[in-house]
């Protein structure tokens, strides 16, 4: 078995370090080590390991820790459990529990306030809180709870996504000690409409379990308020129950996780969340051909690739795999589109391994006069609101030889059990520490009715203002577009035009269109610009699948293909010529004409976790 990885010297200093027991009372005692990077365990007795086995604990596989007493009056030790999610052989994670007993002291008091000690030292380095290995450790140094506001869409994930928010975010956020409530978002637009009414001093953050469309509907909420310069702050987070699952691929890769699709990248997304951390986030303004506008924080796509996203709906119920299928039958029936694409170049672009486009420069001369936007009425609302943590069905745990149940062990008293940690007889059952703040046990749920007349009243603890019921769908708040001049309107000297006959455009901000699709490798969420794919007319079947093949790596600019085009923008105007077409913003069918986008640098906060020290394709 290869020795553990060496840590860089910062990352190696030791912060804590002491001597602990196991649970049950006779098993090996081992020697801990708390750095900024990771945990190192060393077993003492009955043998000391040379190479210790599972000896270095990575931080960034460690979603929480805990503090539990015995049962028993006369025992004295008080004991500190971890939760880790390391990943196993074939690469997919699998929950795990290290349970530690402190014992060097004579008195109770004494041994839970070292095993306190470790633990808040070690959720201070989770949640970003700088130690050093001089510091006293205190409870003042934690950080206060996050409130946030998780929506789930029941219908993503193949009808999956609330399974899989219960099986896997659940546990995991609660073993983290977040604060959180949750809600199951019931039709279309239902999520806009809530954070329309969201009171924003209630919450530190909104979590989407879904597919990007879900977010889509969150962002675009935020920023059709009349508040939407503070409503926009709003941190985001996407926890992926869906087929795409685009952005929660490019948090993935900028988390330093491989990259990974279906429940493996369902688990690495929440360790990112429960580390806590934000970057901001660009968004794309886009207006539409009637005048109307939306936000997008993923990608504006016509041709092949909208072509594939909307006729592949059909097969939604294969989850990502509609995305395979689709692909296939739109080689099979390729189609090119002539259109015009005019792109304010970005002042300095990524560096990307393709070679220059000498492209000219000229004004479009397409006059459209812009159709007002038609307004929308909102439906009833229906919500159900869970104050969490929420009560997981919990087996009983029996230790071998013990004619007594173990008692469930959770974190600070609210998260899910420990499973496989106890191999021993005759020992008390643990308990959390009454002495550490716990988080309620009991849920709590209220039933609001379908809007009759007038508002309904909503809980005080809700955190939910009265909706707003005349909010037209396109957004009429919003930052100003001061690099776009009217659709249909001339554009200015400095603008780059292409026109001719395309395969696919796609305008996209962060790394990936999907999770297993980088198709900008060198994007960050804040980098300011747009970056602009496309692929022009006469290329082959095979040739545009070696580009789809290679663009899961990032490869696809490094195969020198001649129809392939790339161009880093900070506005772009797309204009097809071809009467029928798709178009699809974030995914979702907008309607066909003229569209036009700017980048507005760093509007949104995105909840990314901390960043990898280097993503791995």
């Amino acid at each position: 078995m290869a020795p553990p990885p060496l840590l860089p010297v910062a990352a190696s200093t030791p912060i804590l370090h002491g001597e602990f027991g196991s649970y049950p009372a006779n098993g090996p005692r081992f020697a801990l080590t708390l750095t900024t990077q990771a945990l190192h365990i060393q077993r003492l007795r009955p043998k000391p390991e040379a190479r210790p086995r599972d000896g270095l604990v990575s931080l960034d596989e460690v979603s929480g820790c805990g503090t539990l007493q015995s049962r028993s009056p006369e025992d004295t030790a008080a004991y500190f459990c971890i939760y880790t999610y390391p990943r196993g052989r074939r690469g997919g994670r699998r929950r795990a529990t290290r349970t530690f007993r402190a014992d060097g002291a004579t008195t109770y008091e004494e041994n839970r306030a070292e095993a306190q000690r470790w633990a808040t030292a070690l959720t201070c380095l989770l949640r970003g809180v700088p130690l050093s290995g001089d510091q006293e450790i205190t409870p003042e140094l934690l950080p206060r709870k996050p409130r946030l506001l998780i929506l789930v869409n029941p219908f993503g994930g193949r009808g999956l996504a609330w399974q899989r928010c219960m099986d896997h975010v659940v546990p995991m956020i609660s073993e983290a000690g977040l604060s959180f409530n949750l809600i199951q978002t019931e039709r279309q637009n239902h999520a806009r409409e809530l954070v329309q009414g969201l009171s924003l001093s209630e919450w530190e953050g909104i979590v989407t379990v879904s597919g990007d469309g879900l977010l889509y509907e969150v962002l675009n909420g935020l920023l059709d308020r009349p508040d939407w310069e503070d409503a926009v702050r709003m941190p985001i987070g996407v926890l992926p129950c869906g087929s795409g699952n685009a952005l929660a691929g490019a948090v993935n890769h900028h988390g330093g996780f491989e990259q990974v699709v279906g429940v493996d990248l369902l688990l690495n997304c929440p360790l990112l969340l429960c580390r806590g951390g934000s970057h901001p986030l660009d968004l794309l303004s886009v207006t539409l051909a009637s005048g109307s506008r939306c936000f997008s924080f993923l990608s504006v796509a016509w041709g092949f690739l909208s072509d594939v996203d909307i006729h592949s709906e059909r097969f939604r119920a294969l989850g990502s795999a509609r995305f395979t299928l689709g692909a296939v039958l739109g080689l099979a029936s390729l189609h090119t589109y002539r259109g015009r694409l005019s792109y304010l170049p970005a002042t300095t672009e990524p560096a990307l391994p393709i070679p220059g486009h000498s492209l000219p420069r000229a004004k479009s001369e397409l006059v459209l006069a812009p159709a007002p936007a038609p307004a929308a009425t909102h439906s009833p609302l229906h919500r159900s609101v869970s104050d969490l943590p929420l009560p997981l069905p919990q087996p009983a745990l029996v230790s071998p030889g013990s004619p007594e149940p173990l008692p469930d062990l959770s974190l600070n008293g609210g998260g899910p059990e420990l499973t496989g940690d106890w191999g021993g007889a005759g020992d008390a059952p643990l308990s959390p520490d009454p002495l550490l703040p716990s988080s309620p046990n009991a849920l709590k749920t209220a039933q609001l009715s379908p809007i009759a007349e007038g508002p309904p009243e909503m809980p005080a603890s809700s955190g939910f203002l009265p909706p707003t019921h005349s909010a037209p769908e396109a957004s009429t708040w919003g930052p100003v577009d001061h690099l776009l001049p009217p659709l249909g309107s001339p554009l200015p000297q400095d603008w780059v035009t292409i026109e001719g006959e395309f395969v696919l455009m796609l305008g996209i901000l962060p790394s990936h269109l999907c999770a297993d699709l980088m198709a900008a490798p060198h994007a960050r969420f804040d980098d300011g610009v747009v970056h602009l794919c496309w692929v022009r007319s006469g290329i082959s079947r095979a040739a545009l699948l070696r580009i789809l093949l290679a663009m899961e790596h990032g490869n696809h600019f490094s195969l020198g293909c001649p129809h392939l085009g790339y161009a880093a923008a900070r506005a772009f105007r797309l204009e097809p010529l071809t009467p029928r077409g798709l178009l699809t913003v974030d995914g979702e069918l907008v309607e066909y004409g003229p569209i036009q986008a700017q980048v507005h640098p760093g509007l949104a906060t995105l909840l990314t976790g901390p960043a990898g020290q280097k993503p791995q394709a």
